[in-house]
């Protein structure tokens, strides 16, 4: 490398700026196979195979020779969390540009040592990972010239990844690579894990948030049959055994053994958007246009407004707290070895986490050991939709496992720790006001959005977040959950900036610095909320101007893929003739659109909705426009499953809990959308070759669930505002309505 290269590094694509040297990225080996390593994590949403078709396109070899391996903090980037919908934009750019830059050195190789001219060079091809020449002589192959050292530079930035024209692979609908092992039912989950000597643990976790252990007796419990040994660190009590069923037997009769004090601290669970309005907050302005010429605005008076032919428009949007409610709960193994004092001399973590980079330094903290005597491996759960209790378990599993030393030790959480003691998506209130001109066109627009931060996940302090920190005899303080930066995606700001040309508008983010139940990252952060919000809003200002709602968006639009998506949906529900014909009473569509972030993923949708006793939503239709696509089908997978969960999310999902703890601790008390109960999904891809690539996993959320409350609107003219629109709200709200 010279030293022009090293003290002005080119700017690099994704991850790979921050992952500069090629053999991080990937490895060729002498029996035809090609190792990509990647830092992003496969939580279900089928990436391995999508980076494996990226590798698979640049080098040209068979996606067979492809092997993904699993992300760790021995070897491969850092790549940091696995969220926002981020893989294939940052991972994915990353990996391409690699993979182009070891195609050109394997290609320069073969042909200074066949003494080609530049021009024969420029002639060589790869085909299927063997070099061939413009006469079709073989001049080599990846396999034949093999050698790590070739690839332990830093990439260049040179080499020009291949133009969508020259795809072959890119935008196939490959089989996900690894549906065969869990159609076949082959262990491959972490939960399946068995390593020598393995024992296995279980937590008895508080049974609510500001919950103190006063007293536990633990000889009864170590004497119960197949126990090896009990742990208590303050408020930390977990029990050890030689099997999972011993384990099970012997948390049941701890659960019974201890006795907390568990003084009243959360608020009145039918009043919250009331409540995160009265707390302590953290304002910020997240945004704002000013206009260049004057009219009606909301600063005006009235009368003012009034004179000028303006309309004042006013409403307020909620939805509660949710969990992540993984079928699979959280899963850890963890192994520490002790010198001869008894001192923590390594630790090795098995964990389904979407950051094992970030875990390592809050798991050093909680120990007190350095981060680089931990080693943390990824094992695929049972999917996640954010910051689950997957973290936690792990931190569980270290704190069991330094009590049997050299023993690796399982920890699971049980279905009830799953639903009460993971993080929670936070509880939003979403506070809007516009003002629309004498041209139907708004003319000046406020988002007010009140809310716990979105954001606590760990190795982003110098206090570890994890749950059990707060728990220990030492116990680190418990820290209030943030929002990330705008330039991030930001958190409860996350699409309260308009996607739309308002002439003038400001959003505000009031952060609430009380956080009675622990908030962190749940799929789409503030997305859901705010575009649930503006997209509401925006049909309630079409309604009372007499404007249809598609129309009206369409004013306010001029992002050209905006409005095609918009299109795509409407046009895939035969919008223009909804209301043509006669109607099936309780029967009503609904359209709503965001862009994700503001920066990602074009989303529109149509939902279809029946009303009787309860809202059943039969048929949602989807334009997406996510630029370049690499697995159409894994795509819409993402958009589906998004779009299903959506509907679970708007229909049925909310945490319920008293003044003291939290009582939604199974599924009967958490219910979620059952099979019989998901609607026709109809996706239609905008394809835009041309275009870098955006995530797909998080589009849908905010405009299904928008798309169903219009919907909803239209079919009874009756305004659900607050999340979730169940049976009993729906009473509710009819029961309320004037007329």
């Amino acid at each position: 490398m010279s030293d022009n290269v090293s003290k002005n590094p080119p700017v690099l694509t994704g991850s790979l700026q921050t992952n500069r040297r090629l053999s991080q990225w990937l490895a060729f080996h002498a029996d035809g196979r090609v190792t990509v390593r990647t830092g992003k994590v496969d939580l279900g949403q089928g990436i391995s195979t999508v980076l494996a078709q990226i590798a698979a396109e640049e080098l040209d070899v068979d996606l067979a020779c492809i092997r993904m391996e699993r992300a760790s903090t021995l070897q491969g980037p850092n790549e940091g969390m696995t969220a926002g919908s981020m893989s294939v934009q940052d991972s994915g750019s990353a990996l391409r540009q690699a993979c182009a830059e070891a195609r050109a050195i394997y290609l320069d190789l073969a042909a200074r040592q066949s003494g080609l001219t530049a021009g024969q060079r420029a002639e060589l091809r790869v085909l299927d990972g063997v070099f061939v020449n413009s006469a079709d002589q073989t001049l080599g192959s990846y396999w034949a010239l093999a050698d790590d050292a070739l690839l332990d530079i830093e990439a260049s930035g040179i080499a020009k990844p291949k133009s969508a024209v020259e795809h072959t692979l890119t935008g196939q609908a490959v089989p996900r690579l690894d549906m065969p092992g869990k159609v076949l039912g082959q262990p491959d989950f972490i939960h399946d894990m068995v390593l020598p000597g393995q024992l296995y643990g279980r937590v008895a976790h508080p049974p609510s948030p500001a919950a103190v252990l006063l007293e536990v007796s633990l000889e009864a419990i170590n004497a119960l049959p197949g126990v090896v040994t009990t742990v208590r660190d303050g408020s930390f009590i977990g029990v050890i055994a030689k099997t999972d069923y011993a384990a099970v037997q012997a948390l049941q009769k701890l659960v019974a053994a201890a006795r907390w004090d568990e003084p009243a601290t959360l608020p009145d669970m039918h009043a919250v958007p009331d409540f995160l309005r009265t707390q302590p907050v953290d304002t910020t302005l997240a945004g704002e246009k000013k206009s260049d010429t004057p009219g009606p605005s909301l600063a005006a008076s009235e009368a003012s407004r009034t004179a000028a032919g303006a309309q004042y428009f006013k409403a307020s949007y909620a939805r509660p707290f949710l969990a992540h409610a993984s079928i699979g709960p959280s899963c850890a193994l963890a192994r520490c070895q002790v010198d001869a004092s008894g001192e923590i001399t390594g630790v090795e973590v098995w964990t389904h986490s979407q950051g094992i980079y970030n875990l390592r330094p809050d798991l050093a903290l909680v120990l007190g050991v350095p981060a680089a005597q931990i080693a943390i491996q990824h094992v695929p759960g049972a999917g996640c939709y954010g910051h689950n209790g997957a973290d936690d378990a792990a931190c569980d599993a270290v704190l069991l496992a330094r009590a049997v030393p050299g023993r690796p030790v399982q920890l699971q959480w049980t279905r009830e720790d799953e639903l009460t003691s993971a993080p929670f998506g936070a509880a939003m209130a979403v506070d809007l006001q516009a003002v629309v001109d004498a041209d139907g066109r708004i003319s000046d627009w406020q988002h007010d959005v009140w809310s716990n931060g979105h954001s606590m996940r760990p190795g982003r302090s110098s206090t570890p977040v994890l749950h059990a920190a707060a728990l220990l005899e030492k116990p680190f303080p418990r820290q209030v959950a943030i929002n990330m930066p705008l330039a991030n995606g930001g958190g409860a700001e996350r699409n309260a900036l308009p996607s739309y040309d308002f002439a003038q508008w400001r959003t505000h983010c009031h952060r609430a610095l009380t956080m009675p139940l622990r908030t962190s990252s749940l799929r789409s952060l503030g997305a859901h909320c705010n575009v649930f919000a503006v997209e509401s809003f925006l049909d309630e200002m079409a309604e009372q101007l007499g404007v249809d709602p598609l129309a009206f968006r369409l004013r306010h639009l001029s992002d050209e893929r905006g409005r095609a998506v918009l299109n795509a949906a409407a046009a895939m529900a035969d919008w223009p003739n909804r209301h043509a014909g006669e109607r099936r009473e309780g029967s009503g569509l609904g359209i709503a659109y965001a862009r994700y972030k503001n920066t990602s993923a074009y989303c529109a949708v149509v939902a279809s909705v029946h009303v009787e006793a309860e809202v059943r939503v039969e048929q949602l239709w989807i334009a997406a426009d996510l630029g370049l696509v690499v697995n159409p089908d894994g795509v819409r997978n993402q958009i589906e499953g998004g779009a299903i969960q959506t509907v679970s999310w708007v229909l049925k999902e909310a945490v319920q809990f008293n003044r003291t703890r939290v009582t939604s601790r199974s599924w009967e008390d958490y219910p979620i959308l059952r099979f019989s109960e998901v609607p026709k999904v109809d996706v239609q891809l905008v394809s835009r070759p041309g275009d870098k690539s955006l995530g797909a996993g998080e589009a849908t959320h905010g405009p299904v669930a928008a798309a169903i409350a219009n919907a909803v609107a239209d079919a009874l003219g009756l305004r659900m505002r607050q999340m979730p629109l169940s049976a009993d709200a729906l009473l509710q709200a009819a029961l309320a309505d004037p007329r």
